[in-house]
């Protein structure tokens, strides 16, 4: 349970009545995103209030009312989806930091440079974003930041996020083994032949196919035969 001196305010209006209970920032924020936490660490206490600040608790009453419940972990739930996260200057800038290194890595598996055909390193792209000023949302999706994060990069940086259809036959030595790597991957066509081998057609974002190759190269010790058919906008 985090201790009400760590703990933030989650608030939530209905019917122009309040709903505030006092939670963990961190596991908040997991809530936020559709995660499943244990409600005896998110809460530091068992309690909903219309006024947090000066322990005045919500009527029983008004709470049904809200939320047609009085499960706490439900209501709980409820007001941290529905409402918003008073959160503090300093855990703000930490869950923003978080996000950026996050988008991040997102764009580097995703996006390469089309001049080297390798891709960006993240230092390159984390002083390309501070050299625009881009300003990261600590509560939008890093998926959905990142796309539009690399639209804004090409200003500076050359970068594509093109696929590349990579074909992979995988000797039946090492096809087993073989299986859960390339099953991280989209996979457009795969056949297992007579031999036991495999064969298996993928569509790998651009920043992942060094990766891929390097995995199945060392796992096969070089006998996988790797081709690239083509690129995908």
């Amino acid at each position: 349970m985090v201790k009400i001196e760590n703990a933030v305010v989650a608030r939530y209006s209905y019917k122009g009545e309040k709903f505030e209970i006092l939670v963990d920032p961190n596991l908040a924020m997991e809530v936020k995103k559709g995660k499943k936490v244990n409600t005896d660490e998110l809460l530091a206490i068992d309690e909903v209030f219309k006024d947090a600040a000066r322990g005045e608790r919500q009527s029983e009453h008004a709470v049904k009312d809200a939320f047609g419940t009085d499960d706490i972990s439900e209501i709980a739930s409820k007001i941290i989806t529905r409402g918003e996260i008073q959160l503090t200057t300093e855990q703000r800038r930490e869950l923003r930091e978080r996000k950026k290194n996050e988008i991040i890595q997102i764009i580097c598996k995703n996006a390469y440079n089309p001049q080297t055909n390798a891709q960006h390193p993240p230092a390159r792209i984390e002083t390309a974003i501070n050299e625009l000023k881009i300003s990261i949302n600590e509560f939008e999706p890093a998926d959905e930041q990142a796309t539009k994060i690399i639209k804004q990069l090409s200003k500076v940086l050359p970068i594509s996020v093109e696929k590349f259809e990579i074909a992979i036959k995988v000797p039946a030595g090492y096809a087993g083994r073989a299986s859960p790597i390339i099953y991280s991957y989209e996979i457009k066509k795969q056949e297992w032949q007579k031999d036991g081998s495999l064969i298996a057609v993928l569509d790998v974002p651009a920043g992942m196919k060094a990766e891929l190759i390097d995995k199945i190269s060392k796992l096969t010790q070089g006998e996988a035969q790797i081709k690239i058919l083509n690129k995908e906008a």
